[in-house]
């Protein structure tokens, strides 16, 4: 009989993914005796991406408060108890041996349920701050597999397991050829390389950064650059760069290979979520992270800043990158020293086996 498993997470990429890291570290330890289903909230991302990645997935209509007063907000209590209900009769109906929760409101109803039906859950907290809702129901979890030390002043230390965020993709620190990832830039392997990057959506304040930087050139910049811009604002800095064109600049909305840009650059510039930190970390590749200050209890600055402690990284807060940013990563690059003493940290924070070891941690659950 198949070991029957709830992966619960969603909203966004930083939430779905490590689930399905996890769905994948299962199917190769277990092959077909194991059978994953996965809950979601209705019309995320993840009732798309899920299912196009081959897994079956069952959407609730929850819905997180908005931070602003809006009428909407009046609905989020009954969507959170036909939530509750749902998520029991898809506990009940799968016959559930264990549910983990990744994250995102859309695990918080089926982990509830979960623990008040005496079915072991598992919580992975991906980032250096607990979320509120994570630490509620930390109380009755059975396991707790975090991406940071230092976390029992959030969680109980008996059930903190210090796994890593599992990832897909298969970054190490030796990654992909680095000629000829230059090559993909049309890059000249003498020159220092910068990749900047703001998510797939894109990063107002790092396009806006780079547009400044721009403009204080000449038309060469001193370094070679890898800008993704991000969907959302593809069409106008295309544009900028056309009115104000730029050699040693390569931008684009998408990286379709983020192994090869890692192993272009000598440094990053980038947000601080926890799914970058740790593929930063297995990389080993130096950064300086402006965090986003619109995510809850600002957690990017908290990740950032935890790395920062060790030795492994820059902060620059978002409100000043347009000025310093730039000119401090320069900088940084010419002290090939203080590169190699962060590549040195950042491997020494890496968790290359985080989803092995999550997957560990569902077995014991199991055997128990």
């Amino acid at each position: 009989m198949p070991k029957k498993i709830i992966l619960s997470g969603g909203g966004t990429g930083g939430h779905i993914y490590p689930a399905v890291a996890v769905a994948e570290a299962l199917k190769r330890r277990l092959g077909d005796d194991v059978d994953l289903l996965f809950v979601g909230a209705e019309g995320k991302m993840e009732m798309e991406k899920v299912p196009a990645l081959g897994y079956r997935i069952v959407g609730l209509p929850i819905a997180g408060l908005q931070r602003r007063l809006e009428p909407k907000n009046l609905l989020v209590p009954f969507k959170v108890l036909r939530s509750i209900r749902l998520a029991r009769r898809t506990i009940r109906d799968f016959g559930a041996d264990v549910v983990a929760g990744f994250g995102g409101y859309a695990s918080a109803p089926v982990l509830w349920a979960a623990q008040r039906m005496g079915v072991p859950t598992l919580i992975q907290e991906q980032n250096s701050y607990a979320g509120l809702t994570n630490k509620i129901l930390a109380r009755s979890a059975c396991r707790i597999c975090t991406a940071y030390e230092g976390m029992e002043r959030f969680f109980p230390a008996a059930k903190i397991r210090l796994t890593g965020n599992p990832l897909r993709g298969g970054f190490t620190k030796e990654g992909a050829d680095r000629a000829a990832s230059l090559a993909r830039y049309g890059f000249d392997a003498s020159l220092p390389t910068l990749l900047v990057v703001g998510g797939s959506l894109g990063t107002r304040s790092l396009n806006e950064m780079m547009k400044r930087w721009i403009l204080s050139l000449d038309g060469e910049a001193p370094v070679q650059v890898i800008w993704q811009t991000g969907k959302y604002y593809e069409r106008e800095m295309r544009a900028f760069l056309e009115a104000h064109p730029t050699r040693r600049i390569w931008q684009g909305a998408f990286i379709d290979r983020m192994d090869c840009a890692y192993a272009a650059a000598d440094l990053v510039v980038s947000r601080s979520g926890a799914g970058t930190v740790s593929e930063l970390c297995l990389v080993a590749k130096p950064v300086l992270f402006v965090p986003s200050p619109n995510v809850a209890e600002d957690h990017q600055t908290k990740n950032a800043r935890a790395l920062e402690r060790e030795g492994a990284a820059l902060v620059v807060p978002d409100a000043e990158c347009r000025e310093r940013a730039i000119p401090e990563a320069l900088a940084l690059l010419a002290d090939g020293a203080r590169l190699r003493e962060m590549r040195r940290n950042l491997e020494r924070l890496a968790r290359p086996r985080a989803a092995e070891e999550i997957v560990d941690e569902i077995l014991n659950l199991l055997k128990q």
